[in-house]
């Protein structure tokens, strides 16, 4: 007669738990790597208008890739008196530069030149964004600046926003500028996904880096860090490990209270105030 092993039975059960748990852990890590793209980088769906509908005295330019990309962008003049000193404004990681319109006019109404573009994947332009290919887009946007515009390197200020401050730091390691702004800047992509899932191995996970901080090590230009002490996307600690890092001139800005998107940290007073500071201090 046969006889039902209880310990054989629970051992199978168990074991048929232990694979479905892995085979979904497995299908999760999955999607986590085929799709966290979608998760880092959101562009608008909105359609960009001419420069001019925005920001009266702007033009709007191409920008030529070294992959053979043609992105959009503006280029606002600044207003007289002129400080000579031009900024290259990389965006955050969701938008269009229609909505860094607002930042462009107070910098162009303060003496400044401005270059906004959009990069790949964004604003209509055609391609998919990664690590990579935001590092090719912001070159072209120096290219155009440098090549086109005549802007000398040591009148050309970076200004990275959130995402940006990894992509301008990229490219400051090997085209320095005369100075950079860091708005709410990470320590890499890793520790910011990890603030945000704890749970989740993003480091072995995550296909982009953006290696902020060890980057900027080796970047003796001035540097402005702004960001505010409130930050639920970037926090506060990171910004100022970043700071920390710098080695050469070091300003600092907090902005007690502001979150990641306040206004303050937009287009605000101390904002615009931080960049036309180091625009008057590499002329």
């Amino acid at each position: 007669m046969y006889e039902c092993d209880p310990a054989g039975t629970l051992s199978g059960v168990v074991t048929r738990v232990v694979i479905v748990v892995v085979a979904l852990v497995l299908l999760l890590l999955a999607a986590a790597w085929g799709l966290q793209r979608r998760l880092i980088y959101l562009p608008s769906d909105d359609a960009v208008p001419p420069a001019a509908e925005m920001l009266p005295g702007a033009s709007d330019v191409d920008l030529r890739t070294s992959d053979g990309l043609r992105l959009g962008a503006w280029y606002l003049p600044a207003t007289e008196p002129d400080l000579g000193v031009t900024v290259l404004v990389a965006n955050g990681n969701a938008g269009d530069r229609g909505s860094r319109a607002p930042l462009a006019r107070a910098l162009a109404e303060q003496g400044l030149s401005v270059l906004l573009f959009d990069y790949r994947g964004y604003g209509g332009n055609p391609g998919d964004p990664t690590e990579d290919g935001l590092g090719l887009d912001v070159r072209a946007a120096r290219e155009f600046l440098v090549d086109e515009q005549g802007v000398p390197p040591d009148q050309l200020i970076y200004y990275g926003e959130s995402l940006g401050t990894g992509v301008v730091v990229g490219l400051a390691t090997d085209e320095p500028p005369a100075g950079l702004v860091l708005r709410s800047p990470f320590v890499d992509l890793a520790a910011l996904g990890s603030f945000h899932y704890p749970y989740v191995p993003v480091r072995l996970l995550l296909r982009d880096d953006f290696p902020l901080r060890d980057q900027i090590r080796s970047i003796e230009v001035p540097v402005t860090v702004v960001y505010g002490t409130a930050d639920s996307v970037v926090p506060a600690e990171q910004s100022r490990d970043v700071a920390d890092a710098v080695p050469g001139p070091l300003h600092v800005v907090e902005v007690e209270g502001a979150d990641h998107n306040d206004a303050v940290l937009l287009d605000g007073k101390a904002l615009v105030d931080a960049v036309v500071d180091l625009a008057e201090r590499i002329r």
